[in-house]
């Protein structure tokens, strides 16, 4: 078992990993080496509460690529990229005053977002909320990202 912990923000974060290869036989999941349980307790300095979340995964990585320590990062990384796509759609396309809730509507318009913002990026581009405002207004260049 591995433990780290991070003191920021405001709260005390230990997150401790523990790793098993005991049921890989029994799951008949394909390609799985590992399985882990991750137990994250953040505590509140101003209020001193606190909560507790357990997260299990299955990961295809052998314990010889993917140490505790690894798989720790690989999660915290997972969870950066996340925020990072979540704060970039809401800035640029106010996503959470989007008024579409029902069927798969939410999640058609999550893609298409995603799309777009990769699409961007993949030309290089820095500020997604400006480039958004200038392919308003010349509706052809997306055409020119897209290659067509």
């Amino acid at each position: 078992m591995r433990e780290t912990i991070d003191k920021k923000h405001g709260r005390l974060e230990i997150r401790r990993i523990q790793i098993s290869t005991a049921l890989n036989d029994y799951l008949k999941f394909p390609h799985v080496h590992q399985i882990f349980r991750i137990t994250k307790t953040v505590t509140n300095l101003k209020t001193q509460t606190t909560t507790t979340e357990i997260i299990y995964g299955i990961t295809s990585l052998p314990p010889d690529k993917a140490d505790p320590d690894r798989l720790l990062n690989l999660h915290r990384g997972h969870w950066s990229i996340e925020n990072k796509s979540h704060y970039v759609r809401d800035m640029a396309y106010d996503e959470d005053r989007c008024r579409i809730r029902t069927g798969k509507g939410p999640q058609v318009m999550a893609a298409l977002r995603n799309f777009a913002v990769s699409l961007m990026r993949m030309h290089g581009v820095n500020n997604i909320a400006r480039k958004i405002r200038e392919l308003a207004h010349r509706p052809h260049l997306v055409l020119g990202m897209l290659g067509v």
